[in-house]
This record gives C-alpha cells, structure tokens and sequence, in this order.
C-alpha cells in the first residue's frame, strides 16, 4: 500500500467504517429473522399449517434472492450508502404492515416486498467494506461483518423471545425500532470509498479476474455480471453457498418452532433457542480470521471443515430431545458450523471478481444462497407436518453441510 493508506488516520478512518457498517447490520436481522417465532401464534390464529407457513417464509427468501442480485449491481453503480439506509427504513415499514395481518396472503405480500427492501442491506454493505479493505484483511473484516449479522440474529432472538409473550404480531412491530437507529448511525458515519474521506482509494486487486476486464465506465450491466457467469471458481462457490444458507435458514425458522413446542407462549425452552445465533456469532469471526491467516487467503478448505463438522452436529441434534442437557452446548456447536463459512464466501468475491464488483458478485452469491434456502423452507415445514417431529429440520440441515462441503471442493482460483 500506499503510505496514505499506512497512516493512522487511514487506519482509523476505515476502523470507523467497518464498526459504523456493522452496527448498522447489527440490527438488520431484527427485520427479517423474526418470522420463526410468530410462527407458532399465526398458525394458531389462522388455521394455517407449516408447509403454508413454509411458503411465507419462501417469498421472503427469493424475493430477498432477486433483489440481491439487482442491488448488488447497484451498488457498484451508485454506491451502498444510500441502498443500506434506504433498505433498514422501508423494512421497518413493511414489518408492521405484516403485524396487521387477517390470513395467509396477508402475511405472505408484505413479507415478499419485506425481502427484497431487505437485500438493500448486505451486498452495498460488502461493497463499501471492499472499497475500504484490501485482499489481506478481507477473511478477517467479512468475519467481523458476518459475526455483525450473527448477533443481529442474537438480538433479534432475544427480543422476539421477550415480546412473544404480548402474541405474534408485536414481533413484527417491537424489535424493528432498532433497525433504524442503526440507519441513523450508519448514514451519518459512513462514507462510500477512501477518496470521499480525503485519502487516496486502494488499487485493484492484480490477480483477480476483474482486474483484467477494461475500464469501469465502459461496464454494461451484463458485462459485469458476464465476469461472474464466466469464472467457474466463483459459480461452484455460490452452488456450495446456496446449500450452506439453506442449513441456516432451515436452524433458523425451524429451530425456534421446534423449541417453542405447542405450549408456545409459557414454553420454558424458547430461551435454549439463543444458543443457536450466539454460536453463529462467533463462527464467523473464527473462520475468517483462519482463511486469512491459517490458510493465507484460501477460502475453501475452512469452508469444507466448517461444514462437515456442521453435519455431525447437525445429526446429533436430530436424536436429542428438546430437554436434553446437552443440547444447549451441541445446538451452539451446530450454529457456530453452519454459520462460521459465511465469512470466507463473502471474501470470495471481491477475492475472484475484484473489489470493483465486489457489490455484484456478493449480490449473485446471495442471489444463490436464498434461492437455495427458499426451497428448504416448504420441503422442511412438510416433514414436520407429515412426521410431526420437528427434530427433522436437523436432518435436512446435516444433508445441505455435506452437499455444501462437496460443491465447495471444486472451488479454486482461476489461472
């Protein structure tokens, strides 16, 4: 680097930004990962079964895949800034919209529309932290980035547990408030590249293959997402993704269910739930801080081990009772796993695409990892309505882990 970019006012500066960029996510979850545990109360009220639940859940989802792919284009065009801000507050609005509720496509139109204003946040998230951050620290900073929406995923359990007491649909009202103080912050903190802060902006990565592509004004939005389609390194890691993300969304709609019981307002395990987003939490920062400094940079092989490990854990789950003394500890070990890659795939991108698309490969990637999970929460809610055990999300969950671990094989850097 530079020696502007080796100065302590640079340091600071993008210090300020990864934590202003992560107490802004910190909240985000707060808007969209609460669904599982109104879960319970709607079907209750509505008549609903699982699978129809399941189906909510799934709009969400491939909404939030498509408009992962459309903002994470534009973000590189026009900057996260405003998409990040923008997304947090019209997520609050369509929250409460779904809290008014009286029957499934009452619940399902606004929750469609909640996912895609909700993939505002991520990729222009990723984007800026690209263009602050370069290949050296990247496993390390989309760990801590990635450990900032595992702990939205603890703030958001924590509320939502607090507030089911109250019935369903303050959980779409209460814990959103937080969402746009984050905003708030955010907006005020950040700004978009180095230059914009008076620093010089950090070079293009030299081995990444949009590194070779010509220059960034003569892009077309095809041309950009051509560098994505054509990088086969890139196309097997959103596969292996895709498989991980449905793991994680099938722990965390299911896992609140499962815990809840049918006694879901006085139930005394809903608490045993927190475990599963604090061991996502800290996964993510442990196997980012591994692909960069175990692995030098190589984003794969923690990925592999993550994953299979999740798969154990996953399995053990599926033959514990809920009040099993060690489901705590194992439902902890079982998130740290799934969720721990998160932060490798995230470094990927700008890693394989370079840093100048680092918004459009984040958005394709994602694009993949909630099409994926889309899929696994009607297949999920349909075994637990036929068998009626809801242990039966971590069978699914322990198959996603090691299909992910094989996809994910195949991943190398491009010659």
């Amino acid at each position: 680097m530079t020696d502007v970019h080796q100065s302590k006012e640079f340091a600071s500066a993008r210090v300020k930004t990864l934590v202003a960029v992560m107490f802004c996510y910190l909240f985000y979850y707060t808007g969209r990962q609460n669904f599982g545990f109104a879960i319970p109360g709607m079907a209750e009220e509505f008549g609903l079964t699982k699978a129809q639940l399941g189906w909510c859940s799934t709009a969400l989802l491939w909404s939030y895949a498509v408009g992962q792919a459309i903002n994470g284009q534009l973000a590189d065009r026009f900057g996260g800034r405003s998409l990040m801000s923008l997304g947090g507050i019209l997520s609050f609005v369509m929250n409460w919209i779904t809290s008014f509720a009286g029957g499934l496509a009452g619940v399902m139109l606004p929750w469609a529309g909640n996912g895609f204003v909700q993939s505002m946040g991520w990729a222009p998230g990723s984007r800026i932290l690209s263009n602050w951050w370069d290949k050296g620290y990247r496993g390390r900073v989309f760990g801590f980035y990635t450990f900032a929406a595992g702990m939205s995923s603890v703030v958001t359990y924590v509320m939502a547990a607090t507030v089911v007491d109250h019935g369903w649909r303050w959980i779409f009202r209460g814990p959103v408030v937080l969402m746009l103080l984050g905003c708030f912050v955010f907006w005020l903190v950040v700004r978009e590249r180095p230059s914009q802060a008076g620093f010089a902006d950090l070079p293009e990565d030299a081995d990444s293959a949009r590194a070779h592509v010509h220059p960034e004004r003569h892009l077309t939005w095809w041309e950009r997402y051509k560098v994505g389609f054509t990088c086969q390194p890139f196309l097997f890691g959103c596969i292996a993704i895709g498989f991980q993300n449905l793991a994680r969304y099938g722990l965390l709609v299911w896992v609140p269910v499962h815990f809840l019981g049918k006694d879901w307002k006085d139930s005394d395990q809903k608490w045993i739930s927190v475990a599963l987003p604090v061991g996502m939490a800290l996964g993510a920062v442990s196997a980012g801080w591994i692909s960069d400094k175990v692995f030098r940079g190589g984003r794969s092989a923690p990925v592999i081990i993550f994953l299979l490990f999740a798969a154990v854990c996953a399995a053990g789950m599926a033959f514990l009772d809920r009040s099993s003394v060690i489901a705590i500890p194992l439902l902890f070990l079982t998130g740290f796993f799934v969720y721990g890659p998160q932060s490798a795939f995230w470094a990927l991108c700008p890693d394989l695409l370079g840093k100048r698309l680092a918004g459009t490969g984040v958005g394709m990637m994602n694009f993949f990892a909630y099409l994926f999970a889309g899929l696994g929460e009607p297949i999920i809610g349909h075994f637990i309505e036929t068998s009626g055990q809801t242990q039966m999300v971590f069978r699914v969950v322990a198959v996603a882990c090691v299909l992910g671990a094989l996809f994910m094989s195949f991943v190398r850097k491009p010659r």
